[in-house]
């Protein structure tokens, strides 16, 4: 029955399950989202291994980005819109947007995009900008460590992309938009589907010359990022079906380095680098089926997905860098209902990480190394009519590093119609990169073969509050993590060259975040979040985590569908960060100012196949850095025409 039960992971399964064809795919509702609804409940493909899961069952803390947000708010880099969710750090500069959950770092953070996880190997972490907005795309944020199921990368939580199949969103859609800085961005995607299959292929394209990105410096900081993807399934059988999914991503971009000149009075800042670019290429694939016995009762899933990714930069005189990342995993997953409220789910991954230095001129090892690893996980779920239950535990069996084995559970309770609370305990793992293994450039940056994964536990409570029949939730939640062997850049005496270690003392991340959703009536809504952190390292204050960030959106939509406008508000607290501005290269801790960005979009429909629409992005022209001395975009206004058949 196993060789038989040719299936695909339930993380990647779940988002194409069949909806009445009057609902909506996913509107959004569940405790902490971004946009609520009153017809059906949210669905978390992420929240579990085996099934796609009502989101107001999930224990832990959720947020789904719905596909009516991301297009009421005209995003096109999905970092964007990952500021609107409570928890949610982001920091971007050219060539590197890192997101953060509840302070964990950015590569303890598990990215999966269509159910596959896109993290480069080689670096550790997955570079979020080069993840664009497709039509019909969601976005579902786990936060909390999801390591029981997981593994490695989801100490701070799991942030899961998903594009539109043809059976979510059927027929032709197209976008084109120009505006400030010579920016042109496109996409376009035809869905189709039958009785027994779907198929959707997607293309984007965001391309702009940019502006100055440091200090008083001229030179623009342009960027092209280009994406082609394609999904589908097919039901060979009643009960038996195949899936594929693919995408390949390209981009292509300029930036800036620091002054490296000890007597310059800009050394340590970013300075304007003629020729200095980056280019990226990733190749991500997944094919597999599932199949279903005792009339769906027991399901059997076996998925392979693979991960390509080639990383090169340049200078004034020719490639300067390169890297190359692959990965290679084969999931296999059963799940079998003990009865309506009962099920039970196991499943084995297999994984291999490769990965390569590609260095142009020998200063680096290029030796390709690699790391094996096997996760056997059980999980367990009752949902009853008030009380939900769910459990997880997961062994990895690595052959560089010690076994591991990490845990979650929770439970909620619906005291009332609505109000209920809830409560989750897990521990995560994160094992180290390659640089951090084996070196970057031999010299300056010297690897720790010795390092082992870091460790975290961490436990919350919260209670999501309804209010006015429904039009109104409230959300708020608890949280409290400890971090061991938190591996981090040393810079020992006499020649203060950096190499990894891990550290004696804890890291410790607590905080609060709130959510809050209301229909307005009139066509109006509002989406609020706030989140509270407290990260701290043996007493000082962690890097790139705002102690408090906050965001805003109002929406209206005419009633009859011919006009829509939202306005957005976002504020980011002070926030610490490294500048490695002293001469022996050890960093100081600089304070970067607070600032608050005011975006506008609008849409109006021109025919029923055809509307125009338009936004401002940094309305007030904030100057602010995300990153020491790296200068944010100021105001940007875009108009576009998007087209539906």
């Amino acid at each position: 029955m196993a060789a038989l039960g040719l299936g695909w992971s339930g993380a990647v399964n779940a988002q194409d399950a069949e909806l009445p064809d009057d609902q909506p795919q996913d509107d959004g509702s569940d405790p902490e989202s971004l946009y609520l609804s009153a017809t059906l409940p949210a669905i978390l493909v992420s929240g579990s291994r085996s099934e796609d899961l009502e989101a107001n069952r999930f224990t832990g803390s959720s947020t789904t980005v719905t596909r009516d947000d991301i297009a009421s708010r005209q995003v096109r880099d999905v970092a964007e819109v990952l500021r609107d969710v409570p928890g949610v750090a982001v920091s971007s500069v050219a060539g590197q947007t890192q997101v953060r959950l509840r302070g964990a770092e950015a590569n303890q953070v598990l990215i999966l995009v269509d159910g596959i996880e896109v993290s480069d190997p080689f670096a550790g972490e997955f570079d979020i900008g080069t993840l664009q907005a497709e039509i019909g795309s969601r976005v579902e944020v786990l936060r909390g460590p999801q390591s029981a199921l997981y593994g490695s990368d989801a100490i701070g939580g799991v942030i899961a992309y998903q594009s539109a199949s043809g059976r979510d969103l059927s027929g032709f859609a197209a976008r084109i938009e120009g505006g400030t800085n010579d920016t042109i961005n496109g996409s376009a995607r035809l869905g189709i589907d039958g009785v027994n299959w779907d198929a959707a292929l997607s293309a984007t394209v965001v391309s702009t010359d940019g502006e100055p990105n440091a200090r008083g410096g001229m030179r623009d900081i342009g960027r092209d990022s280009y994406t082609v993807s394609g999904k589908g399934s097919v039901e060979l059988a009643p009960g038996f079906s195949l899936r594929a999914a693919g995408r390949y991503v390209k981009t292509e971009g300029d930036f800036n380095d620091s002054d490296f000149d000890t007597a310059a009075p800009t050394f340590g800042l970013i300075i304007d680098s003629p020729g200095t670019r980056f280019e990226n290429d990733a190749i991500y694939g997944l094919v597999g089926a599932r199949i279903e016995t005792l009339d769906g009762g027991w399901t059997h899933d076996l998925s392979a997905q693979i991960a390509d990714i080639d990383r090169d930069t340049f200078n004034a005189f020719g490639r300067s860098s390169g890297s190359e990342g692959e990965r290679f995993k084969v999931s296999y997953v059963s799940a079998f209902k003990l009865a309506d409220a009962h099920s039970l789910t196991f499943a084995a991954d297999w994984e291999r990480e490769r990965f390569r230095n590609n260095d142009p001129f020998g200063f680096a090892s290029a030796t390709r190394q690699q790391i094996e690893n096997v996760g056997l996980v059980g999980e367990y779920r009752y949902s009853g009519e008030r009380f939900d239950l769910s459990a997880a535990i997961r062994h990895d069996i690595n052959d560089r590093f010690a076994d591991e084995t990490t845990f979650r559970v929770g439970a909620g309770y619906r005291i009332t119609e609505s109000t209920r609370l809830r409560a989750s305990a897990g521990s995560g793992i994160k094992n180290p990169g390659f640089f951090e293994l084996f070196g970057f450039f031999d010299g300056l940056f010297i690897g720790n073969e010795d390092l082992t994964p870091e460790k975290s536990a961490s436990w919350e409570v919260g209670v999501d509050q309804d209010f006015a029949s429904g039009d109104v939730r409230v959300s708020a939640t608890y949280f409290n993590a400890e971090l061991d062997d938190e591996i981090f850049t040393t810079f020992p005496a006499p020649d203060f060259i950096a190499t990894p270690a891990n550290r004696d003392t804890q890291s410790t991340q607590s905080g609060v975040e709130f959510s809050l959703g209301a229909d307005l009536g009139g066509g109006f809504s509002l989406n609020a979040a706030y989140a509270f952190l407290d990260a701290e390292e043996g007493g000082i204050s962690e890097v790139r985590r705002p102690e408090s960030i906050a965001s805003a959106a109002l929406n209206w939509i005419a009633s009859d569908d011919t006009a829509s406008a939202t306005l957005i508000i976002r504020h980011n607290g002070e926030t610490e960060d490294l500048a490695f501005t002293d001469p022996s290269f050890v960093p100081v801790r600089e304070t970067l100012d607070d600032y608050t960005l005011v975006n506008i979009a609008a849409e109006v429909k021109l025919t029923e196949s055809l509307r125009a629409f338009g936004r401002i992005e940094n309305l007030l022209d904030e100057r602010y850095e995300q990153v020491f001395s790296f200068v944010s975009p100021g105001r940007t206004v875009l108009v576009g025409l998007s087209a539906q058949f």
